[in-house]
């Protein structure tokens, strides 16, 4: 794969990954769902060296022991998130900040033991191109 790129929504954070992903995981856990405020959150993980930050510095938020979570301090963007304990040598990567997310499809979904039972079925909802039609 070649190079990806991504940033923040306001574009004050850009950076640039090199080199192949370990993997793709949609994660529902519930610290995942309360940081991002969606339902799951798109993680690519990768080792730390593949990721450069090429504009801006990323705050930094404790949200556990361990695990610290990346993200614009201008616009809120959540970007990465490392856990040394856990998973040293790597960072996670929130998918939807890619410049072409479609990239790197997901492979998988983890943490579903705190899946919100709707989302299940989520895939049988009535879909629309924008949004639904006024009556």
């Amino acid at each position: 794969m070649a190079d990806v790129t991504g940033g923040c929504h306001c574009g004050e954070i850009r950076y640039e990954v090199t080199g192949e992903p370990v993997i793709h995981a949609l994660c529902h856990c519930t610290d995942c769902r309360r940081h991002a405020g969606a339902p799951m959150v798109g993680w690519v993980t990768v080792a730390e060296d593949m990721v450069k930050v090429t504009k801006g510095q990323p705050r930094i938020y404790r949200s556990s022991e361990h695990g610290r979570r990346h993200f614009c301090a201008n616009c809120g963007s959540g970007l990465f998130y490392t856990n040394g304990n856990m998973l040293p040598g790597f960072i996670d990567i929130q998918s939807g900040t890619y410049d072409d997310p479609d990239r790197v499809p997901a492979t998988m979904h983890i943490q579903v033991a705190e899946r919100l039972r709707w989302m299940e079925n989520a895939h049988e909802l009535p879909t629309f191109d924008r949004f639904p039609p006024s009556e």
